[in-house]
């Protein structure tokens, strides 16, 4: 048996020698989620059709040229009056193909053309929905636009090569009227060159054209 006065001692010894009882340390804080970086801004027009509003979601920031040039002519209401008059269908279901409106060339309400807006430089494609210029060649365009229904990437620019055409908005309400539209009965004997037989016997009119709050 130990005697008493080694035991304190080598007790007190062993309670220097403890490891300290590590404080409860606090769970790690979860690092905050970057923000999102804000969508590019759009600018919303309303087309009034006999057959239903057409909503388009006009792309000011990342198709500037484009854009304001379409927003002029709703803004001085030549759009008034005009009509969808070409209804072009790529696929027997018509899940893919196009409908094209505008001025056709009227004097008296179409201004300037504008410079062309390739997609590879705006990040636009012609896509379900996608509303884009129509010209012939690039520089051209003034009134006429069409939508696009389905993907016809064929149409967006090629680096280097194909200029395309150039996207400016998407529609956010109203592709069935779009696709009715495309459906609408063509007169085969109409049009010229690549247009032939894909001109609307009734063009749908626009009724009017006007900017919308959001």
């Amino acid at each position: 048996m130990w005697p008493l006065h080694l035991l304190v001692p080598a007790m007190a010894l062993a309670a220097q020698e403890a490891p300290p009882t590590a404080a409860p340390q606090p769970p790690p804080v979860a690092a905050a989620p970057p923000a999102e970086a804000p969508a590019p801004r759009t600018e919303l027009i309303l087309l009034e059709t006999p057959l239903g509003p057409i909503r388009i979601a006009v792309e000011v920031e990342r198709a500037p040229v484009t854009a304001l040039n379409f927003l002029r002519y709703v803004r001085e209401r030549r759009l008034d009056g005009a009509t969808f008059y070409r209804a072009l269908k790529l696929t027997p279901d018509g899940s893919h193909g196009l409908v094209q409106g505008g001025l056709r060339g009227n004097p008296g309400k179409s201004l300037a053309p504008i410079a062309h807006e390739p997609t590879s430089r705006t990040g636009l494609a012609h896509v379900e929905g996608a509303v884009s210029m129509a010209r012939a060649a690039p520089g051209t365009a003034q009134a006429d636009f069409f939508i696009v229904l389905g993907t016809l990437a064929s149409l967006d620019a090629a680096e280097g090569g194909d200029p395309g055409y150039a996207v400016f908005g998407r529609v956010v309400e109203g592709m069935e009227v779009v696709r009715a539209i495309l459906e609408a009965p063509v007169d085969p004997a109409a049009g010229e060159g690549a247009m032939k037989g894909q001109l609307l016997r009734a063009p749908v009119p626009i009724l009017r054209a006007t900017h919308t709050p959001r």
